[in-house]
């Protein structure tokens, strides 16, 4: 059923069905509930539609795990090492609202000869070129757009037409290259490279424009680097009205096929569908090192904050997607104009999660002020919240009850959240050392072979050894972790959240030190196969900037600002793992058949990420 499901998808997918046709195929998939097949970036993928697994993704092959890769198919011809996998929107965060799809390999064993000539200044810092280019390389960019990879954006409500993300670095160092030679040498002052990350969009003669927009800037706070200028590939020639107008600029009616146009970010742009056949172009962009004089404005920072929150919150409810939008484009004339004043009223979501409520427009956080729930507390719920984690299998944000409300200033607040809520906690407190009780002292007995019907593995030395290595394991990861998830169960760490002054600093992980997980034993088994998985315990560990808080009228009132610029780049901001903790079985006699060998609590580490098992464990299992 589940393979008549996944194939089924593709078959429809081609615009020759009918709609009752499709129609049908909906309903049935809304009736599909099953367990995802694997995790990926921290999301549940499913190798075909279920009521929840909606959303259409394509990642490498080799990332999915072993056992279920080929249950997955493969509908792209011409990127055969590409898997279509599916995923639960409400599950998205910022790490994953874009599927950035890997193309390297395209490009892997084509020659890349990039030269860009002709060129035509139409306005300052707005350029058109022509882009020459060896055969084999024209062919490889013209089959770009029959890969099939097309999946709707989030803000498909802003824009027409179809479009996917992909990185190639190939394609980017040859673009580079041809950047380097063309562009005039005041134009070139602090020039970095060619983003690798590309937008792949599509146009057909019917569809709606690319409404008017400005580029977010990239900007990466640990190399200190800001894109300035868009870059727009042409794959096809056209005619529009315009094709592209980048305001009070310039306007480009008729554009040839692998034209290449460059223009400063700060302009605002639109573009129109071909009248007379399909536009197709990659959207990157110039980046730059960013001068020693940049500023930060702390309201910017807190817009595009915003903006990214209420991008998530539009899985839920479409129609907020103008919201961020509007908020983007904002955030974007503001890094070259500063920030301007706006009439529209701000989002707010009032949330009640598990008794307690509080309000947020993506940056602040307003909780009613009271012993129960804390300071910590009240910081966890900000982060669960604001990362989306997964709790008991569930995305936060779909866990919490959500109202939507739009006002023009915070005055309401405090009178909402005092009415409404209630003496409550919504999360528990964990004292982890329960999870790490003290083995046994060991009685000097052999192995179950010669102590059969009296053996004891709780007491035997080499199975206690590995028990208390296999603590040490666990505690190194639970330890540290702010937030545990046990099921439906959420417990914090109230000495992970240190209050000073006005901050509140989350504290994560430490380094890890090596284990080393080594044993031997007697046919018939071994000491690893008495080490079993007594519980397995979700981690919530966070690597954010402090959390500012401040008292007014009753409330705590939190701002939470993760995308500073020193914040965005650099290791994972936070990561949910499931951590196995260990437990001697005491009812194992070790009597097993010829090659039976199991190890549960080895296996269960099996299933980590690679990076959180010491190396010199590895080899063990």
């Amino acid at each position: 059923m589940s393979l008549t499901l996944r194939d089924q998808f593709f078959t429809l997918s081609t615009g020759e069905a009918s709609a009752e046709e499709v129609e049908r195929y909906r309903a049935r998939v809304d009736t599909i509930e099953t367990e995802p097949a694997t995790t990926l970036d921290g999301l549940s993928v499913s190798w075909h539609p279920t009521a929840r697994h909606k959303a259409l993704r394509f990642v490498d092959t080799d990332r999915l795990d072993e056992d279920v890769r080929d249950l997955f198919a493969r509908p792209s011809e011409g990127a055969p090492y590409l898997a279509a996998v599916f995923v639960d929107p409400a599950e998205l965060s910022f790490r994953s609202f874009e599927n950035i799809v890997p193309l390297d390999r395209l490009f892997a064993d084509t020659a890349l000869d990039l030269r860009l000539r002709d060129a035509r200044r139409v306005a300052p810092g707005a350029h058109q070129f022509a882009l020459d280019l060896p055969d084999g390389a024209r062919q490889r960019l013209e089959g770009v757009d029959a890969l099939g990879l097309y999946v709707p954006p989030l803000n498909a409500a802003t824009r027409g037409g179809d479009r996917f993300i992909f990185h190639s670095a190939q394609l980017a160092e040859a673009l580079t290259g041809a950047v380097r030679e063309a562009l005039p040498d005041d134009e070139l002052h602090r020039f970095s490279h060619v983003n690798p990350v590309f937008r792949c969009n599509r146009f057909e003669p019917e569809d709606d424009r690319f409404h008017r927009h400005r580029d977010t800037p990239y900007y990466d706070g640990a190399r200190g680097q800001v894109s300035r200028s868009t870059l727009l590939l042409y794959l096809t020639g056209g005619t529009g009205e315009p094709a592209l107008e980048i305001t009070d600029v310039a306007e480009f009616r008729d554009i040839e096929a692998f034209s290449v146009v460059i223009f400063d970010q700060r302009h605002e742009h639109e573009g129109r569908p071909y009248r007379d056949g399909r536009k197709v172009f990659l959207r990157t962009e110039l980046i730059y090192d960013a001068p020693a004089d940049t500023t930060h404005d702390p309201e910017i920072g807190a817009l595009f904050s915003k903006a990214t929150y209420w991008t998530g919150q539009s899985v839920f409810a479409p129609e907020l997607a103008r919201y961020a939008d509007a908020c983007y484009n904002r955030v974007n004339a503001a890094h070259w104009s500063g920030l301007a004043p706006t009439d529209t009223p701000t989002a707010y979501a009032h949330k009640n999660f598990r008794g307690v409520r509080f309000v947020t427009d993506g940056h602040d956080f307003w909780f009613r002020k009271r012993p129960t729930p804390g300071l910590a507390e009240c910081a966890a719920l900000t982060l669960l919240d604001y990362f989306n984690c997964h709790l008991g299998g569930r995305p936060f944000r779909e866990v919490a009850a959500t109202e939507t409300i739009h006002a023009r200033d915070t005055a309401w607040i405090p009178e909402l959240l005092a009415e409404r809520d209630g003496d409550t906690s919504a999360l528990s407190t964990v004292d982890k050392e329960h999870f790490f009780p003290a083995p046994e002292e060991s009685n000097g007995a052999c192995c179950p072979f010669h102590e059969y019907r009296h053996f004891a593995p709780a007491r035997h030395y080499e199975i206690i050894d590995l028990y208390e290595e296999g603590q040490s394991f666990a505690r190194a990861h639970l330890m540290p972790a702010p937030i545990l998830m046990m099921g439906e169960e959420v417990a914090l760490d109230p000495e992970r959240f240190v209050i000073r002054g006005n901050q509140i600093h989350v504290l994560g992980s430490r380094a890890l030190a090596p284990v080393n997980f080594a044993a031997c034993w007697n046919a018939g088994g071994g000491p690893l196969n008495y080490l079993d998985v007594t519980a397995t315990i979700g981690t919530a560990d966070f690597l954010v900037p402090p959390i500012l808080f401040s008292e007014h009228e009753g409330c705590y009132r939190l701002q939470f600002d993760f995308f500073r610029n020193n914040w965005q780049a650099g290791q994972p901001s936070h990561r949910q793992t499931e951590i196995p903790v260990p437990a001697i079985d005491i009812d194992d006699l070790g009597i097993r058949d010829e090659g039976e060998d199991d190890s549960p609590w080895y296996e269960a580490l099996e299933e980590l990420p690679e990076d959180l098992i010491p190396e010199t464990s590895r080899d063990t299992f």
